[in-house]
């Protein structure tokens, strides 16, 4: 509040979504606004990632864009377009220039069709659960494909065809497809994070330039994922959950990219930054391979909505890499393999009683919780557990992975447990597992 000068008149941007309801909830704010004294400007229905972006147009005097839905669409198709005009015309071809999109029945699928037609040959978006019948998120969806582990509602797909799902404002993507077995896979914000900072890391480097590039990642993380940007050379960081810590933490880096399990996540890029690559686009000293990577870089910057996340902008990404690379999403979605792992919650009397440090990957409060979490986990081949407070309800949330899905389940119980028994749960129980020892044995007679 204290860079606000209060002295300078209000200027609010205001859009609303599909629901019959954002018609007179914009009433109601603009009517606030004007009695205020401040001024408005109505964008009438746009996406939440959309708004963000009129906003920063409008902040960085037209610098980064023009705050208008033509500007926004102009903008980020110009950019895919530039990016992809130089795919490798030798090799194997394993990309097909196709996606289906699940639209959650949301503001989002309108906004795709509109960039589908600016995209033209460059990349065919077929929209499904557009909003013309199905109820916003009901059975469709970012988090209904990400929780449910399935398809949405209403799209038919074959084997190995690439398809994406939007939540209803469209500010978080994941992918999915199946396999000829009929088998789902889900392709998730991880994999989004390591697909783009793999290639920023990698551009980086092939240009010459000297930024200093960084993956932050929550604690629901997968392991797989920062072992393998890790193993690419990439530092991973990690911060509390929630976008507002995951970009707070990703502002420390020259290339900030950040990405929540859920699919909501975008790449920050400073000021420094901006400048360097700008200036290396257009040095003709540098020799072809480090310029056409500079130039990569700079379309790169250029694609991704650095307002907010946005489920539009960042599949445009995936789908520019994907091109470059000549990958199919199965190629894409072996690059690691996720560790089994599950989560469960724990009723408790005060959720306040249990305090977290180190990006909430461990207790401080009950002081006995956490060394009985380490001996526990000790216990199990590629094991990793961590619990947090919920932020809205007394409950302690447990995350557990292992090596099998087995044993991944195993470690959650007994760690569930044993919240209950430190941290003040609250009615029934969890049900303790057999020994691991048990099971151990079982699984050798077997």
């Amino acid at each position: 509040a204290a860079d606000i000068d209060l002295q300078h008149e209000a200027l609010v941007y205001l859009a609303r979504d599909t629901r019959p309801s954002g018609e007179r909830l914009c009433q109601a704010v603009l009517d606030g606004v004007t009695a205020m004294g401040g001024q408005s400007k109505n964008y009438g229905i746009l996406s939440t990632p959309q708004l963000h972006y009129m906003v920063l147009c409008h902040n960085s005097g037209g610098a980064y864009g023009e705050a208008t839905e033509e500007g926004y669409f102009l903008k980020f198709s110009s950019a895919f377009k530039k990016l992809t005009t130089s795919v490798p015309q030798t090799g194997e071809k394993r990309y097909v220039s196709r996606v289906k999109l699940d639209g959650a029945n949301g503001v989002g699928a309108g906004s795709a069709r509109q960039m589908s037609k600016h995209l033209g040959d460059s990349l065919s978006i077929e929209v499904i659960n557009d909003g013309s019948t199905g109820e916003l998120n009901q059975g469709c969806g970012a988090d209904f494909v990400k929780v449910q582990q399935t398809a949405p509602g209403g799209m038919q797909f074959l084997a190995d065809d690439r398809c994406v799902s939007f939540d209803g404002d469209a500010d978080r993507v994941v992918y999915f497809y199946k396999t000829d077995d009929e088998c789902f896979h889900l392709v998730d914000g991880g994999k989004i994070a390591a697909l783009i900072g793999e290639f920023i890391g990698e551009k980086v480097s092939q240009a010459g330039l000297q930024l200093n590039l960084g993956v932050v990642e929550t604690a629901y993380a997968n392991g797989s994922s920062s072992c393998y940007l890790q193993s690419k050379g990439i530092p991973v960081v990690c911060a509390c959950t929630g976008v507002k810590h995951l970009h707070k933490k990703a502002l420390e880096f020259d290339i900030g990219v950040y990405f929540e399990a859920n699919g909501h996540g975008t790449v920050l890029f400073s000021a420094n930054a901006k400048k360097i690559i700008d200036a290396a686009a257009t040095n003709e000293s540098l020799s072809a391979d480090q310029l056409q990577a500079a130039q990569r870089l700079l379309f790169v910057k250029e694609l991704i909505n650095q307002a907010v996340g946005d489920a539009l902008s960042d599949m445009l990404a995936v789908e520019a890499i994907l091109s470059l690379r000549q990958w199919s999403i199965a190629d894409w979605d072996s690059c690691y393999t996720d560790l089994p792992n599950r989560q469960l919650k724990v009723k408790v009397v005060d959720r306040t009683a249990i305090q977290t440090t180190n990006a909430e990957r461990q207790v401080t409060q009950p002081a006995q919780l956490q060394p009985a979490i380490d001996s526990t986990v000790a216990n199990y081949n590629l094991g990793r557990s961590f619990v947090r407070p919920s932020g809205t309800e007394d409950v302690v949330r447990v995350y557990a992975e292992a090596e099998t899905q087995q044993l991944a389940d195993h470690l959650a119980a007994t760690v569930a447990c044993l919240v209950y028994d430190l941290a003040g749960g609250s009615g029934d129980r969890p049900q303790a597992p057999p020994p691991l020892v048990e099971r151990k044995r079982k699984h050798e007679d077997s």
